[in-house]
């Protein structure tokens, strides 16, 4: 089962990467927004991260014309579309579309009919249940998870998604798929996380709940997974870099389905800095304040 023609599906902060490396990968990709201004600049993410790519390449002793031959090569694979219509050949079609649910099962059931019958769907979510997905989208043998992590183009880690349902050879070809894109494949059950992220939030709720009890500050507690773990960030810092109102977003849906996992338990801090607006890095102030990409 060998994938060659990619569908994306969103072309913003995860769609585009994913499309990049799909295109350096050597397949024939295809990025799907409905709004044009969005594509546009998605294109135009892709089009600056592959220059500095081929820049770094001259830099490690790539000579010039290679580099520059291996850039337009890879853009040459990629194009962008406004109609779904245009992932009717595809071999695979990655959903990386906004972080709801029912948006989601929504795309998987228009593209059902538009799609070949052999043709694969995966669903990029960090955190929602690939089976309901793959309910909607009427394959449920053909759905799999493909999560990537952010920025995709440095991120070396793929998430490989079955679930119950999914045939073998459609998670194979997943993990080639992945392979194929420069990326280190793992396989995990539809289980809710998955791998990083059912370690992750927790991780990051609890250290929320040790500032709220009084433990220890903010500051001190990032300071100790920093130098006492070997953690590059935080987890508090790492919460605001993600964003606050995610964060609250994933632990909502778990705490939903399984009430009974304490370590689902939103932090009452947490639901008050998104109800106030300060959702992290990307406004300026979460429980840090920040001047773009930098904690101040």
């Amino acid at each position: 089962m060998k994938i060659q023609k990619v569908g994306v599906v969103g072309c913003g902060l995860m769609g585009h990467g994913i499309a990049q490396v799909a295109a350096q990968g050597g397949h024939d990709v295809v990025v799907v927004e409905s709004d044009p201004k969005a594509l546009e600049t998605g294109l135009a993410r892709i089009d600056k991260s592959l220059a500095k790519i081929a820049e770094k390449a001259v830099e490690k002793g790539t000579p010039k014309e290679q580099a520059e031959a291996a850039r337009a090569a890879a853009r040459a694979r990629l194009r962008g579309a406004l109609g779904l219509e245009t992932l009717a050949d595809r071999d695979l079609v990655v959903e990386a579309i906004v972080e709801d649910l029912d948006a989601k099962k929504r795309l998987f059931a228009t593209l059902h009919p538009l799609c070949r019958t052999e043709t694969i769907f995966a669903s990029n979510t960090s955190s929602f249940p690939i089976a309901e997905m793959a309910r909607a989208g009427g394959r449920p043998r053909r759905t799999l998870g493909l999560h990537f992590f952010n920025p995709v183009q440095l991120m070396k880690l793929v998430e490989v998604v079955r679930t119950a349902d999914t045939d073998p050879d459609v998670a194979a070809a997943g993990f080639e798929f992945a392979k194929a894109c420069g990326k280190t494949p793992i396989a995990a059950k539809d289980t809710p996380g998955f791998v990083v992220n059912r370690l992750l939030v927790p991780f990051l709720a609890e250290a929320l709940r040790m500032v709220e009890r009084g433990d220890a500050s903010a500051e001190d507690v990032d300071t100790a997974m920093m130098l006492g773990c070997g953690h590059p960030m935080g987890p508090i810092t790492l919460a605001d870099y993600v964003g606050l109102d995610t964060t609250l977003s994933i632990l909502e849906g778990w705490r939903s389905r399984h009430p009974q996992e304490p370590v689902f338990a939103v932090p009452e801090s947490l639901r008050a800095k998104v109800r106030a607006g300060l959702t992290g890095r990307k406004v300026g102030q979460g429980f840090y304040r920040w001047q773009g990409d930098k904690r101040v």
